[in-house]
């Protein structure tokens, strides 16, 4: 039977052996037993890395089932998800408030996306992105333009330009 594969959170996959098996371990550390965790006492999933090693080390059951731990992985995942979803739109609403004041005032700018969606922009000073709404026929992804802004929306984190 493979390794089970789950997604955790700070990492994009862990790969995690049944007794018995032959994992791959951690090539650039030239270690066949390897494990990774950062801060036991901030982050769930690293307590559960502890949890079992300590276990390990004290040749005590193992503390969680395989479903659980599937379980336990995929919910860490569904949380780092959700907590950076806050965190962007708080970054965003930031930003919108540091420009509030500045509507009308014309910037340098790179577009960073241009899709069905709308069209983007970056400012290079202060580094902060918003939707390009009007002017954007023509532009295309890694162009520079001069913007102006036109509109924030604190609330929403919204921050909207027309090329100047």
């Amino acid at each position: 039977m493979p390794p089970a594969v789950a997604r955790v959170p700070g990492l994009a996959s862990l790969l995690r052996e049944r007794a018995g098996e032959d994992g791959p371990g951690h090539f650039g550390l030239a270690a066949t037993d390897y494990t990774h965790s950062t801060a036991p006492n901030r982050r769930f999933p690293d307590l559960v890395t502890q949890r079992l090693v300590k276990a390990a080390l004290a040749g005590a059951a193992v503390p969680y089932s395989e479903d659980q731990l599937e379980q336990l992985a995929a919910h860490c995942t569904d949380m780092e998800d959700e907590a950076r979803k806050v965190e962007r739109r708080v970054k965003k609403a930031a930003a919108a408030l540091v420009l509030e004041s500045r509507v009308g005032q014309v910037f340098d700018a790179v577009v960073t996306g241009a899709a069905k969606k709308g069209t983007w922009v970056r400012l290079l000073a202060p580094p902060v992105e918003g939707r390009l709404e009007r002017g954007f026929e023509g532009v295309d992804v890694g162009d520079r333009v001069r913007v102006r802004l036109i509109g924030t929306d604190v609330e929403r984190g919204f921050i909207d330009f027309a090329i100047a």
